[in-house]
């Protein structure tokens, strides 16, 4: 299992959170997304380490942006 940790930035709402997680999660090989919504942080698991252009593009199709 690999575990790496984003930052989101935008997110404001329960409904915000519940849009990014649903994108992650389709990434293919993704186990679990935990997104803390205080600090725009989201930790992604999966099988294998996942490549960060997928992880920037579901963020995109959700409506926000990694930050940095």
């Amino acid at each position: 299992m690999c575990s790496t940790t984003y930052t989101v930035s935008g997110m404001t709402c329960g409904h915000c959170v519940s849009s990014v997680t649903e994108e992650v999660t389709q990434i293919a090989g993704v186990s679990s997304v935990d997104v803390d919504l205080a600090t725009g942080q989201v930790t992604v698991t999966s099988e294998n380490e996942l490549d960060p252009v997928l992880v920037q593009r579901a963020v995109e199709e959700a409506g926000y942006q990694l930050a940095g």
